[in-house]
């Protein structure tokens, strides 16, 4: 088992690189880049716009040299541990980034624990029982999941939480523990925030779990080792659990690779609407703005998110089927 992480972890390597390079030519793509954009702000104001200054601030940053050049010394802090610093904030980028980062992760993990909770058992029963009433709702509910927009998911949601409830859920904090030490009241106050965009992010993700997992278990249920075990007298609860779920689980735990890029995709909109601490607002507004070094440090960090999802899943799958360990 450990041979077989080590050589996923080493194939990761390469894969971060590209990662890297795809990151790096995506905020380089726009025309122009922060000092031109800087000074066409300037000028929207009606403010005089020094060569100078801006030629000062091209070479502050070393936007005048080759994209190679800039590349290279861009991956090359990184490595080193330095993301660069922050045209538009002028901070150093790390501490931007760890802070909405982990807030990002935290979410994301929540929601994909919660799409699992929610969608494994619902599948299994719609399965078990096709054609029944709960199939049919389950059906209707995995469709129109599917088929509402997030953001305006969140905007109903935020709508009933207040005009309802007299509840104000956005962002993940209330005022009065936005800055507080970390303690339990503090906890408390994130879940009753947080269960807003953990639903909306999970919505659709979670719909489309509910049918993979209903179509995995609905092609094993009917195989000759299944009629075997029945006709031996297996009760049928333990029947079904202990063989076709374990087999049906395969495909549905493969889903991560594609399921937490999903989720991080899906925050970036909801978050923006939430008013959200997360990483989406900060790679929005740093992308509008051309901020290269921030935007570069979101992009290449969220790829390694997927990357990571794609390994745990690995993982899940050597542990779930022990022959995957040998191919």
């Amino acid at each position: 088992m450990l041979i077989f992480i080590l050589k996923r972890v080493a194939g990761m390597i390469p894969a971060m690189f590209a990662i890297s390079i795809l990151a790096f030519t995506v905020i380089q793509l726009p025309p122009g880049d922060y000092v031109s954009t800087y000074a066409a702000q300037i000028a929207q104001t009606g403010e005089a716009v020094d060569s100078a200054v801006l030629a000062n601030l091209r070479e502050r940053y070393g936007l005048g040299e080759n994209v190679a050049v800039q590349y290279f010394k861009w991956i090359g802090g990184i490595a080193r541990g330095d993301f660069g610093q922050s045209f538009e904030w002028n901070q150093p980028v790390t501490e931007l980034v760890w802070g909405r980062m982990g807030m990002t992760a935290l979410i994301s993990f929540l929601t994909l624990i919660t799409m699992w909770a929610v969608s494994l058992p619902i599948g299994i029963i719609s399965a078990v029982r096709q054609y029944s009433v709960i199939d049919y709702l389950t059906t209707t509910f995995a469709f129109l999941a599917t088929a509402v927009p997030e953001f305006l998911v969140a905007i109903v949601l935020l709508y009933i939480s207040t005009m309802w409830f007299g509840v104000s859920v956005g962002g993940l904090f209330s005022p009065a523990f936005e800055n507080a030490p970390f303690s339990l009241a503090k906890v408390l106050d994130f879940l009753q925030h947080a269960w807003i965009p953990i639903l909306v992010i999970g919505l659709g993700s979670t719909a489309a779990l509910t049918r993979i997992m209903r179509a995995n278990l609905l092609d094993e249920l009917h195989k000759p080792y299944v009629e075997a075990a029945r006709a031996k007298g297996l009760p049928e609860g333990r029947l079904v659990l202990t063989y076709p779920v374990r087999v049906a689980l395969n495909p549905f735990i493969s889903t991560i690779g594609w399921v937490l890029p999903a989720l991080i995709s899906g925050e970036l909109i909801v978050s923006t609407v939430l008013n959200l601490p997360t990483a989406g607002p900060l790679l929005l507004q740093a992308l509008k703005s051309q901020d290269m070094y921030l935007a570069g440090a979101f992009i290449l960090l969220t790829g390694g998110l997927v990357l990571i999802g794609t390994l745990i899943s690995d993982i899940l799958l050597a542990i779930s089927d022990p022959r995957i360990r040998l191919s």
